[in-house]
């Protein structure tokens, strides 16, 4: 009787708890990322009604201002200010509008052109496939942010000069991704029988191929702007991205760096907003490869 009800209390886990925790778990990655994603598009959308400073100012007498929230700190600055007395919230709300329009750019130029290529390099296969393959592969072999950082030297600090540099070689995954779900696509009956009612090449990469390659599309596209911000970020910190005084996250931490044991905030916060908003980023596209394509689902 001793060894049964030993057996009996190993063989009882409690996984009703453990499938409770585990949908807690599943709706956290799926809610926070989500609302910090929202708060940051209506943040770059309403920055000029939401910052109390203009984000350029600068006051002298008040450089170095902790935050409200610390003693000596003003009510007035709730984030402290910088070390030229520019208001840390109201620079932190319109660099959130620099990142957002650099990843949206840069995203949508790079997947539309990688999907252009990949879906070409699938489905005409031979020596189209090839040439664009190794071209791809060798974009894929070129450091991306060290060409950025050479191409933002050679032009010049600027918007447009960012969204180039990152856009350059950004493209060369979507195009391997979209060119391999392209291949299985080519040998299915739907587009064999498009083949045989007389459908051109395009019309048949256009309607029937395009079509079951956007899920996909849309996973890397969201994973993808995360590191964009981020990729931004390190061009600016590095003084070679978005030019002063525009604010940006990057450059933020980078005016903050030289004055951490003393002025801590002024390079923190612009921190800690890249990091929520990049891994807000890759736990959204997780979940959204878990939505659109379970067989890649995770345990």
């Amino acid at each position: 009787m001793s060894t049964m009800s030993n057996v009996e209390t190993v063989a009882k886990p409690k996984l009703p708890g453990f499938s409770r925790w585990a949908r807690i778990m599943r709706s956290l990655t799926f809610y926070v990322p989500v609302i910090i994603l929202a708060l940051l598009i209506l943040t770059a959308i309403f920055a000029p009604l939401l910052a109390p400073h203009d984000p350029v100012k600068v006051s002298l007498i008040d450089r170095r201002l902790p935050p409200s929230f610390i003693e000596g700190g003003s009510t007035e600055y709730y984030l402290g200010t910088d070390s030229l007395g520019r208001d840390i919230l109201s620079r932190a709300i319109y660099g959130a509008r620099i990142s957002l329009s650099v990843a949206l750019l840069v995203v949508g130029i790079t997947a539309a052109f990688g999907t252009m290529l990949g879906i070409t390099a699938g489905y005409m296969g031979g020596r189209i496939e090839a040439f664009l393959m190794r071209v791809t592969d060798i974009s894929m072999a070129f450091p991306g942010l060290v060409l950025a950082m050479l191409l933002s030297v050679g032009i010049g600090p600027g918007f447009l000069t960012v969204v180039l540099a990152l856009s350059l070689l950004g493209w060369a995954p979507y195009a391997r991704l979209i060119r391999g779900e392209t291949l299985r696509l080519r040998e299915s009956d739907f587009v064999a029988q498009a083949r045989i009612s007389g459908a051109s090449s395009l019309r048949i990469m256009r309607v029937h191929i395009f079509p079951n390659i956007i899920n996909q599309l849309i996973i890397v596209m969201t994973m993808a702007i995360g590191a964009t911000i981020l990729a931004e970020a390190a061009l600016s910190f590095l003084g070679i991205g978005i030019p002063p005084p525009t604010p940006s996250w990057g450059s933020m931490v980078s005016d903050g760096r030289n004055d951490l044991s003393k002025a801590w905030w002024i390079s923190t916060f612009p921190g800690i907003l890249i990091g929520l908003v990049v891994m807000s980023g890759n736990f959204f596209g997780d979940w959204l490869r878990d939505k659109l394509d379970p067989k890649l689902r995770q345990l």
